[in-house]
């Protein structure tokens, strides 16, 4: 049997395990997958990571809970690569002792060391978890609420990237909820076609990195249940989105400034004859010109052929 039934074998198991609600010999399956090699195409085609994180969850044992933990973690160093090796050699640099002997160096040795360590304690290293500034989000019993909860936490799974990217995504979906509730104070029709509108974004195949600045915090939860749907487009739709702008206003000034005054048009919406005309040669050059009249006094514009 190779590598990848092995994974898939396992994760099987251990998604009965959380369908049963039952973590009984969890831990023997994590110490098998500790003992084979894992890559990153093994980890994003056999999802093996979501059923790692569900049997976390699942676990009261410590011993799960906790290999579970440094399974995921020794997983996410795969996306790393070269970086790893950086940090490494910094850490060897900083851990070397100083090649100057001179009192002067010796100063400046301390005096680092002194403001290395305040710098430790101004700002402490964050935790294992993915958002450290956000409290988690309260506990609520209202069955629409939970739904809409379980809903967003199933739209960020939409990708597999979030295997790897280790977000707590049901704690996530509950904050983005709790963040649209806060806004509407209630769950009348805003505030589901709010949730619908999130929901619909995140699970854009067009649109991943929406999702992904989301999972890895670059969004915040309360940032993203305010965004607008041209906030939250892509920035392939955005740049299509900024130049019909830009021809929409071009044309416009054509129309208005570039043309010629004339009372051969009535306009239809109007009735006043206060028009500006522009001929321009839209087609081949044995077609004639298309005109295009813009009302002075209602701004109606018309394309007359």
């Amino acid at each position: 049997m190779s590598t990848g039934e092995e994974i898939i074998r396992i994760a099987k198991k251990m998604d009965r395990m959380v369908q049963k609600k039952s973590a009984t010999g969890a831990l023997d399956l994590l110490m098998e997958l500790k003992n084979l090699p894992m890559t990153l195409e093994l980890l994003q085609s056999t999802r093996i990571g979501m059923s790692v994180n569900a049997i976390r969850k699942q676990s009261g044992d410590e011993d799960v809970t906790s290999l579970a933990k440094s399974l995921i973690k020794s997983w996410k160093k795969l996306l790393d690569g070269p970086s790893s090796d950086k940090d490494s050699e910094e850490k060897k640099k900083e851990q070397a002792p100083p090649s100057q002997s001179s009192p002067e160096a010796k100063e400046e040795s301390s005096s680092s060391s002194s403001n290395s360590s305040s710098r430790k304690e101004e700002f402490p290293a964050p935790a294992d978890h993915l958002i450290t500034s956000v409290s988690r989000a309260p506990h609520t019993s209202d069955s629409i609420r939970v739904k809409c909860r379980e809903l967003l936490a199933v739209a960020l799974k939409t990708g597999d990237d979030y295997i790897t990217i280790g977000a707590d995504d049901e704690e996530l979906g509950a904050q983005i909820e709790e963040a649209v509730f806060q806004e509407f104070k209630n769950t009348d029709a805003k505030y589901k076609n709010r949730v619908r509108s999130r929901i619909a974004n995140l699970k854009d195949t067009k649109n991943p990195n929406l999702r992904r600045n989301v999972l890895c915090g670059n969004i915040g939860p309360d940032v993203f249940a305010r965004m607008s749907a041209e906030d939250m487009a892509s920035d392939e739709l955005k740049e299509m989105r900024k130049n019909l702008t830009k021809e929409a206003i071009r044309e416009h000034q054509m129309a208005k400034t570039g043309g010629t005054e004339t009372d051969l048009f009535s306009c239809g919406k109007c009735k006043k004859k206060c028009c500006t005309y522009t001929q321009v040669q839209t087609r081949s050059a044995d077609e004639p010109m298309t005109t295009f009249v813009f009302c002075n006094s209602c701004g109606n514009r018309w394309k007359f052929c």
